[in-house]
């Protein structure tokens, strides 16, 4: 099982930390995102006492969800109307992680804090219904589940790891996606009204992180280890697999018309960091050069503009929440403490 473990492990942290050529000028939050769109991102920041703040940002203003008393993140935002939701963990006081999500900063919790893990990884909201995908560990085993309007459906069985990354409800319908375990890898997949549907055999590990869903067409972005054990980040259409780079993960996918747009990262060949980047219709754009370590974790496209959520490292070593609008980066945090940006959504007012 250690190949098992290792890759929980950057499960994990892609979704914590579920991140420039030019970054712009002026302090965090004078974003000068227009009067046409609102911004939101969420993630967390530490605070001075070096617990993680879930919070959320709204045109470049900062929202916190939690006091700082104990570790927090938010992982993922819907907003409908004028109510902002972000679904997350925090730990409790007895240091469990407690799945929840946030309305309005009002906490609602999804699990009891009994187990020593849960968390909640994305949230979509129809009407008054509120779904939110995630996991839930059952003795010692991570077991994939949505929650609607705060009632539990498991989506495995408790009998092999699994989780659960991305949420979408189209009429009656709700699409979950995530991987589980099959023999000593991890399988990409997805579940349709609890039914799962493969997108790999199970014989090198896979992911899926995200998911689009137009008209009958389901779109998931993720990544599978090739047969040389690379990390090839790829979407899958409708279950078949377009390959976007090698040694690089695909994180967030939009769909705009026939437009495919696809975040993550990658490592260049002629570099030792982590770039974080987009594709259009499997075209690379560089959103960093390559010198500091970066991750795109959310995409968002409005129109002709793409924004694409995420953090940078920068010459401290700590991780700047920041996202970047047509390339142009926008920090959300001064780097003066680790943070990290993992959704954002654009409203148009």
């Amino acid at each position: 099982m250690k190949k098992i473990s290792l890759l929980v492990l950057i499960i994990i942290s892609v979704a914590a930390i579920h991140s420039c050529q030019k970054e712009m000028s002026g302090e965090p939050g004078n974003t000068t995102t227009g009067s046409e769109v609102d911004v939101y991102v969420a993630g967390f920041e530490l605070n001075s006492g070096g617990f993680r703040v879930a919070k959320y940002w709204k045109n470049g203003q900062a929202i916190s969800l939690t006091d700082g008393t104990r570790d927090a993140d938010a992982n993922s935002i819907a907003v409908v109307g004028r109510d902002v939701y972000v679904a997350g963990f925090e730990l409790n006081s007895g240091g469990f992680p407690v799945a929840k999500y946030w309305k309005n900063g009002q906490a609602i919790a999804l699990t009891d804090g009994t187990r020593y893990y849960a968390d909640a990884n994305s949230i979509a909201v129809v009407g008054s219904d509120v779904y939110v995908a995630g996991v839930e560990v059952n003795g010692n085993i991570f077991v994939a589940k949505y929650w609607k309007n705060g009632q539990a459906i498991a989506l495995t069985d408790g009998t092999r790891v699994a989780f659960a990354k991305s949420i979408v409800v189209v009429g009656s319908d709700v699409y979950v996606t995530g991987i589980e375990v099959n023999g000593l890898f991890y399988a990409a997949k997805y579940w349709k009204n609890g039914q799962a549907i493969a997108l790999t055999d199970g014989t090198r590990d896979a992911n899926a992180y995200s998911m689009a869903i137009v008209g009958s067409d389901v779109y998931l972005a993720g990544f599978e280890r090739n047969g040389s054990d690379v990390v090839v980040a790829k979407y899958w259409k409708n279950g078949v697999a377009v390959n976007l780079a090698d040694k690089a993960i695909a994180t967030s996918i939009a769909v705009v018309g026939s437009d495919v747009y696809v975040a993550g990262s990658g490592w260049e060949s002629n570099g030792s960091f982590a770039v974080a980047k987009y594709w259009k219709n499997g075209q690379a754009v560089s959103l960093t050069d390559g010198t500091k370590y970066t991750n795109a974790n959310s995409i968002a496209v409005v129109g002709s503009d793409v924004y694409v959520a995420g953090f940078e490292l920068n010459s401290g070593g700590f991780r700047v929440a920041k996202y970047w609008k047509n390339g142009q980066a926008i920090s959300l945090t001064d780097g003066t403490n680790h943070s990290a940006a993992s959704s954002i959504v654009v409203v148009k007012r």
